[in-house]
């Protein structure tokens, strides 16, 4: 949900896996966020924030993390990119920054909707494996340091008012827990129902 009002907006989403490789039809993770801007009257367009975001799946509770920050959006001319800075301060981690753009773009009078957005953030390495050695991580290479990139670009094409199918693509390197180094894209077929 993405809601505009006279000081400022508020957008929330809830995520839900259906992947625990046990029963086909379990749920295996829940993730919610819920993030309130606030207009900054002095500078146009200058906004600042808070937002909320935890979750749990099969193996216990992610963490709960809390950002303050301050956005501004950039206006490309063909695109404009909505952009904060964030103070990040997650239950299992040193406070860090994230950053996060995100973006809206209407072809072909709306009939085709190119959005999404791309966090980049730091952390501890909370990895837990050694893949060059096969080991555990020992207590001190866990405080090395990370970036953690995730984007989720979605394409939209609206049948109707409020019935689109579309795609959206999951691309993170360093999100996934005991992921490695490595990249991860998943791709999705979507139905989307705005009400």
């Amino acid at each position: 949900m993405f809601k505009m009002d006279k000081w400022g907006s508020t957008y929330t989403f809830v995520d839900f896996d259906y992947n625990d490789e046990i029963e086909r039809n379990s749920t295996s993770s829940a993730y919610w966020e819920i993030t309130r801007m606030f207009n900054i009257p002095l500078i146009k367009d200058l906004n600042a924030g808070i937002q909320y975001n935890d979750g749990l799946n099969t193996f216990g509770g992610f963490g709960n993390v809390w950002l303050i920050g301050i956005g501004y959006p950039i206006n490309l001319k063909f695109i404009t990119l909505n952009t904060s800075l964030w103070l990040r301060d997650s239950e299992t981690q040193n406070p860090n920054f994230q950053t996060t753009i995100v973006w809206f773009k209407p072809f072909l009078k709306s009939k085709i909707i190119f959005n999404g957005f791309i966090d980049i953030w730091g952390q501890e390495n909370t990895d837990g494996w050694n893949y060059e050695n096969d080991s555990w991580i020992s207590d001190e290479q866990e405080n090395d340091s990370q970036i953690v990139i995730l984007t989720e670009p979605q394409l939209w094409y609206n049948i109707t008012e409020r019935i689109a199918i579309g795609s959206e693509i999951e691309i993170s390197k360093n999100f996934i827990f005991a992921g490695g180094e490595d990249w991860y894209v998943n791709p999705t077929i979507a139905l989307k129902w705005d009400f």
